[in-house]
């Protein structure tokens, strides 16, 4: 049986329990201590937190998220982290008052469907075997099983949720494949099938809609990130949670690329309070018409252009940005050149394993 050891969480003053072989954050979470955390495999840096005393075992993560001389300094990653003793760890806790965070539970998922929807694209439904709460916008930990590409032992991966907290068993996921992946290209893509069980855990993370709030909310979404984003608007819209303007810039090369543009067009022409925009960065109006669709119904450019040519000033409103790391630090800097302030805007930045050896991570805003 592995040892427990007792952490010690400042300025809170509680104590949770933690196997030696259980990751800091992972204990707190699931005894109801909500740490702040994003991506969960040592990437982001957003856990980061100070040992106050004892030892750890800094585990998995990077050297780009946790350096070493962080790690001298006495710096750890929660996500990461597993005790070697009793330990003290200080944490920057900034909770939410109209945010009900939920603790993370174990579940079996059932896999009803899995489609194609866009280029290398999936999306994954999922029958839990229980109710679960969450808030929109939060994700899930799926065990990728070892025999999925012979690999001894089995591994995490992590995706957002799609559909809104009113489905509280059914979940929808959205999966792109990442060449050479252990969970896409080695299991999603390749033997995943309807009817299989699947080991998750959840719900994970603070990306969720604010629905204490009715500001002009500007999302914008890159590839997958359109998942949580999508979970956020069908909440704040066919729930009556949010009561502001909502508008969606969905960024895709070309129409192969981009996903749900039916199910978005048919929310704007329900709700006069969403406005969609997808946009084309590679397709021009020219190959759209010639294909035989409406050139109108699609904007030209990258995502952060067309966003910036639509507004003269953002002031007043709140931004949501998730997707690929390059686009969210690029549609970052877009809104506050319009006058938006850093602590309006939430973002979420969707990494994969190859982002631990090195990343983009800014210091302008904490996740």
């Amino acid at each position: 049986m592995p040892e427990s050891f007792v952490v010690t969480i400042e300025p809170l003053g509680r104590q949770v329990v933690c196997r030696e072989d259980q990751p800091i954050l992972d204990a707190c979470l699931r005894a109801g201590v909500w740490l702040p955390h994003s991506c969960t495999h040592g990437t982001c840096a957003t856990c980061k937190c100070d040992i106050v005393d004892g030892d750890v075992d800094h585990g998995e993560a990077s050297t780009f998220a946790l350096m070493e001389f962080e790690r001298d300094e006495g710096k750890l990653l929660t996500c990461c982290a597993t005790p070697r003793s009793d330990v003290t760890i200080e944490a920057d806790i900034d909770v939410d008052e109209d945010i009900e965070m939920h603790s993370v539970e174990d579940f079996v998922g059932t896999l009803v469907s899995l489609d194609e929807v866009a280029r290398d694209t999936v999306r994954l439904v999922v029958e839990l075997d229980r109710d679960m709460a969450f808030n929109a916008g939060q994700y899930m930990k799926f065990t990728v099983p070892a025999a999925a590409d012979g690999s001894a032992g089995s591994v995490d991966r992590t995706w957002s949720i799609a559909s809104p907290p009113s489905q509280p068993r059914t979940l929808e996921f959205h999966v792109r494949k990442v060449p050479g992946g252990r969970g896409t290209d080695g299991w999603v893509f390749r033997t995943l099938a309807v009817g299989d069980q699947i080991p998750m855990s959840g719900p994970y993370g603070r990306f969720v809609l604010h629905t204490g709030q009715d500001n002009h909310t500007i999302m914008v979404a890159g590839g997958t990130g359109l998942a949580p984003i999508k979970s956020m608007l069908r909440h704040g819209l066919e729930n009556g949670s949010y009561e502001g303007e909502m508008t969606l810039y969905q960024g895709g090369r070309s129409r192969e690329w981009l996903y749900d543009v039916d199910v978005f067009r048919r929310l704007a022409a329900e709700y006069d309070q969403f406005t969609y925009r997808p946009c084309l960065s590679e397709e021009t109006a020219e190959d759209v018409a010639a294909s035989g669709d409406d050139p109108d119904a699609y904007a030209y450019g990258m995502v952060t252009d067309v966003l910036a040519a639509d507004h003269a000033s953002l002031s007043g409103c709140k931004g949501y940005l998730c997707g690929p790391p390059l686009m969210v630090e690029a549609a970052l800097k877009t809104l506050m050149s319009k006058r938006l302030f850093p602590r309006d805007i939430y973002r979420e930045e969707f990494f994969n394993e190859g982002d631990k050896a090195g990343g983009v991570n800014s210091p302008l805003i904490k996740r």
